[in-house]
């Protein structure tokens, strides 16, 4: 699962390069365009607020449009940074079960026998190390041989066995913390693809791939409605209220910005 989650986050980082090379395209090539077409908006919508206005205090009925919105810059989806996986058992992954009573009292005897010790004193240790752990076998008491092992230097994994509550419960809060971390990258990538933006970059790799420009095409329009709102706002800030092309400018303003609020 986890290879899987490192697959999806790849692949997410990967669209989301694709697509923001093509934003700043886009931004390159239309950003100025709209910048210049937002300020337009702006200045219109003041002066035929001021129309507006005008018309009122001469006691005519009339709409304001809506305020313009500020074309927004295209934002993708940035996939957070994941939260480490839970720390792996003190111990280690070691899943083994722990060894039988008969199981210590042997690897006892191997460690400790008399036979094996290097001089007389040594001997001497191991015989009452041996008695004790006779003894200790006699009444059931793994942990006096288990002590009197560790304490010979035997390898606690040896004398406990493994870890495997521990590794057991790790495993579990991993599996969660990927399985959360897999939604998490899965609904990023699903609003990537779905962006906005992710479609009009095909719509314009197709189009650009039969030999034409539509970026172009874009700028070329946008150039248009800048045209027509210079032309706009030229004449909207000579309009009198007393004139009878003045409620006809601001009625088809508020048809294409919509009524701001109706007025009796």
């Amino acid at each position: 699962m986890q290879k899987f989650l490192s697959e999806q986050e790849k692949t997410f980082d990967k669209l989301r390069s694709e697509i923001q090379r093509f934003v700043d395209r886009y931004t390159e090539a239309l950003g100025e365009h709209y910048l210049e077409l937002d300020a337009l908006e702006s200045q219109l919508h003041s002066a035929t607020h001021c129309l507006a206005e005008a018309l009122r205090r001469n006691g005519v009925e009339v709409q304001a449009p809506r305020a313009p919105q500020a074309t927004a810059l295209p934002l993708l989806p940035q996939l957070p940074a994941g939260a480490p996986l839970p720390a792996e058992p003190a111990g280690g992954l070691v899943d083994l079960a722990p060894p039988s009573l008969k199981t210590l009292y042997r690897r006892a005897a191997m460690r400790l026998h008399p036979d094996f010790a290097s001089n007389n004193a040594q001997r001497l240790q191991r015989e009452q190390a041996m008695m004790q752990v006779n003894q200790a076998y006699a009444r059931e008491d793994r942990s006096g041989i288990a002590a009197l092992l560790l304490a010979a230097g035997e390898d606690p994994v040896k004398v406990h066995g493994g870890n495997a509550d521990a590794i057991n419960t790790w495993l579990g809060r991993s599996e969660q913390a990927v399985q959360g971390r897999l939604r998490v990258v899965q609904a990023h990538l699903s609003a990537l693809q779905n962006h906005p933006m992710h479609k009009l970059c095909n719509a314009i790799s197709q189009a650009e791939e039969v030999g034409l420009d539509p970026l172009g095409v874009m700028a070329c329009r946008l150039r248009s409605q800048i045209q027509e709102r210079r032309r706009e706002l030229y004449i909207g800030q000579r309009l009198q209220a007393e004139s009878s092309l003045a409620r006809a400018f601001l009625h088809r303003r508020v048809e294409r910005m919509g009524a701001a609020q109706a007025l009796a």
